[in-house]
């Protein structure tokens, strides 16, 4: 469990100078007004959606994959909006990492915080079920303002970005969990505690089942809310977060805990979990992140990629 963001002069090698300076920059963009951030966030979104062919590519391939009733012009306006939306994101993440509690606090609003708390009130953990919603780092810092908890990440391999995510996410959460420690996410739960868990991803072949997800029969999904949840005595509750239409502000919501979770029948739990999931995603499509290869294990190690 990470508790704290460890700088060392390690960081001050040369090699990171060009990656320090970077930082300072963006850091700079923090002064600005959110709508302005915004505006220049979907510039260059529209400018990477030009340079970053194998991107386009992906995200086009996954909107087609899972809307294929859905009108061509429809989608290569969702695709143009997902871009400015993903270029927006960079200043999400400045915010997050970066404002102070009070700004954050100006351009907030929380629903359902009353679910997280009475649940934890009781006894008992909480595995927050969220989606790769653009502005998810944003809706961390925002929940940390009412109720800290326990992130789980994945590790960066570059020393300097590891330090500034731990540095950054920490002013949201009492500590980290690298996503691979199941037995302290465990321990988090019991303590009571609540942790941040998505299942929207393609993890690999190991410990998933191909279920439905949107239009795409066998979807590669893992099935650890299940045993999370068993194993850790938990109550899992729906979360979303959102940047609103005017990009003036950003809204959280918890759903009601999920009734009879986990069940006996992990596939039914695993599939029940996808339609949540996309129930979420489809409360702002253009917000989620489209960009990921969420198809790309198929069910047999000798079926053709879908992104060919």
């Amino acid at each position: 469990m990470v508790e704290s963001a460890q700088f060392s002069s390690h960081l001050c090698h040369p090699k990171y100078w060009l990656l320090w300076f970077g930082v300072g920059i963006i850091r700079l963009t923090q002064l600005l007004p959110l709508r302005l951030q915004m505006k220049i966030g979907a510039a260059i979104g529209r400018f990477v959606m030009v340079v970053a062919g194998s991107r386009v590519n992906t995200a086009k391939r996954n909107l087609a994959l899972c809307f294929p009733d859905m009108p061509e012009a429809e989608r290569k306006t969702l695709l143009k909006r997902n871009f400015e939306e993903t270029g927006k994101a960079v200043f999400d993440s400045v915010n997050a990492w970066w404002w102070s509690n009070e700004r954050v606090q100006q351009h907030m609003t929380i629903k359902g915080e009353h679910y997280l708390r009475e649940t934890l009130d009781s006894g008992q953990g909480v595995i927050l079920f969220a989606v790769h919603c653009l502005p998810l780092e944003m809706g961390a810092r925002v929940l940390g303002q009412f109720q800290p908890g326990v992130g789980v990440y994945r590790p960066h391999n570059n020393a300097v970005m590891e330090y500034l995510q731990v540095k950054g996410r920490l002013r949201s959460n009492k500590a980290l969990v690298p996503k691979r420690d199941i037995r302290q996410m465990i321990r988090s739960l019991r303590k009571p505690e609540f942790i941040w868990y998505t299942a929207d991803q393609d993890f690999g072949r190991s410990s998933a089942l191909f279920l439905p997800f949107f239009a795409v029969p066998d979807a590669a999904t893992i099935t650890g809310a299940t045993s999370l949840a068993k194993m850790g005595k938990a109550k899992v509750i729906p979360f979303f977060v959102e940047r609103d239409a005017q990009d003036t502000g950003y809204t959280i919501e918890m759903l009601p805990p999920l009734d009879n979770f986990p069940g006996e029948d992990e596939m039914k739990d695993t599939l029940r979990g996808n339609q949540i999931i996309e129930s979420l995603i489809r409360r702002n499509l253009p917000q989620y992140m489209w960009l990921h290869r969420r198809f790309k294990t198929r069910p047999n190690k000798t079926d053709p990629s879908l992104y060919k």
